[in-house]
């Protein structure tokens, strides 16, 4: 589940909600230890889910960097490179 959580930090153009939002679902489920909870649990589970993408935000716009912004095409470059290599077996 985890390894769906990209880093959104530092990226021009910054990340956008949807990101955030999908970053924050994915740390939720791995948590909670569901892909979808039980009705029971769904209220809880959305409202973890809200809430770790607002301090998520929080963090992104808080952090500080001297490095210059990635450019996500070139990064998502390197990753599929890196996949070939790992996958061409």
């Amino acid at each position: 589940m985890c390894r769906n959580i990209r880093p959104l930090n530092n990226f021009e153009p910054p990340a956008t909600q949807d990101e955030v939002a999908a970053a924050a679902l994915q740390y939720v489920r791995k948590v909670s230890g569901t892909t979808r909870p039980s009705q029971v649990n769904q209220e809880a589970f959305d409202a973890a889910v809200h809430e770790v993408a607002h301090i998520t935000r929080h963090l992104l716009e808080s952090l500080v960097t001297s490095a210059p912004p990635k450019d996500r095409d070139v990064e998502a470059a390197k990753a599929r490179a890196r996949a070939e290599l790992r996958y061409a077996r």
